[in-house]
């Protein structure tokens, strides 16, 4: 069953870390909302076999959106692709525009899943990084998401960030556990070429945060999640049992997903392909009927396999070497066992039954 995914790329205002497709005018929200609803339509024919697990909206901040913009979006979708009986439904939104009116909103339209960016509990950290939310209002989030019955909730979260003490993103974790979330993704700051942290990094405006302080951070996530009865099923994400995410399985098992919307990414099992990074062509071409705004990839057999390899030992299912045999032939099978067998002396991987994982040593 595949994934499908809706780009959403207005934000209120651009993070200073953030090199995702985005922008902060909303002047022409209206019409790509048009537009994403006439890509819906025209793309059933490249999916209309079929049947999606999972819907997700990214961006961007989805949060943007209205009622009106989302209740013709879902319409649109379940007008014309079918859907399992209880898909899972995921939103991004920021915490400021979670409020109980829009919550209960979301709630209605069947959403039954909440990404929220918080990144941090801490104002010094959030002002450093130019997001639009304060500590307070990240806490009244999650709760007001619980008011609204939205039980499944994930929560990104930040370390490595330039000035966060190892007592701080204790603290960002302990608040996260107080609050009962049932998802934490948290990801280390990265220096994304072209953002205004990058810039600052090569002035010397801001330092980056030496290897041995990423390092404790990092393992301090691990062990605490796990006390808290986390599941580390991939490198950055940890849920509650029952709570993974199913959208994003589907990218990390090589399901098929189709992406709506500028810059999205669809996959079919065999090849890729994305549309252009800019609204306004993205519309004009839209508008005038004219779908040829997308790139295509082929993937040879052996690009495939690099891909599951690299996806695989992510998470916590690892390599199959049974699917390997299948999906690629024994010779493949062969050539991942050669390479693996010096990571299998070095700790760095081990075998179970027909099964390759990452070792607590391998993940560093």
């Amino acid at each position: 069953m595949a994934g499908y995914y809706v780009h959403i790329p207005f934000c209120r205002q651009a993070c200073r870390y953030c090199d995702y497709y985005f922008t902060v005018s909303l002047k022409y929200k209206e019409e790509l909302v048009d537009s994403i609803v006439k890509e819906i339509k025209n793309k059933k024919k490249y999916f209309e076999k079929q049947e999606f697990k999972t819907l997700y909206f990214g961006g961007g901040t989805p949060s943007v959106l209205n009622e009106k913009d989302i209740k013709r979006i879902i319409t649109e979708i379940r007008t014309h692709y079918n859907f399992v009986s209880q898909p899972e439904i995921t939103f991004e939104a920021n915490p400021d525009d979670l409020n109980p009116t829009y919550l209960k909103m979301l709630r209605s339209e069947g959403i039954n899943r909440l990404s929220i960016g918080i990144q941090s509990f801490h104002d010094k950290d959030l002002n450093l990084m130019r997001r639009s939310h304060n500590a307070i209002q990240a806490i009244d989030s999650i709760k007001n998401a619980q008011d609204a019955e939205i039980s499944n909730l994930n929560i990104d979260l930040i370390y490595g960030i330039p000035g966060m003490s190892f007592m701080d993103w204790q603290e960002n974790l302990e608040i996260s556990f107080k609050q009962n979330v049932t998802h934490i993704s948290a990801y280390h700051l990265s220096f994304e070429p072209g953002t205004v942290f990058d810039h600052w990094r090569k002035k010397k405006k801001i330092i980056p945060i030496e290897e041995e302080e990423s390092l404790e951070q990092f393992k301090y996530l691990i062990k605490k999640t796990a006390k808290e009865m986390f599941l580390h099923y991939e490198i950055s994400n940890f849920a509650k049992e029952g709570y993974l995410s199913e959208h994003n399985k589907n990218y990390w098992n090589g399901i098929p997903f189709l992406g709506i919307g500028p810059s999205a990414h669809s996959y079919d099992g065999r090849a890729r392909s994305w549309n252009i990074s800019s609204i306004k062509q993205y519309i004009d071409k839209t508008q005038n009927g004219s779908f040829n705004y997308t790139e295509n990839e082929t993937l040879s057999t052996t690009d495939r396999y690099n891909e599951y390899i690299l996806t695989s030992l992510r998470t916590m299912w690892g390599i199959d070497l049974n699917e390997i045999s299948q999906e690629f032939g024994i010779n493949y099978v062969k050539y991942t066992e050669e390479i693996a067998a010096d990571l299998f002396r070095k700790n760095l991987l081990e075998k179970k039954e027909q099964k390759i994982f990452i070792t607590p040593n391998g993940i560093f």
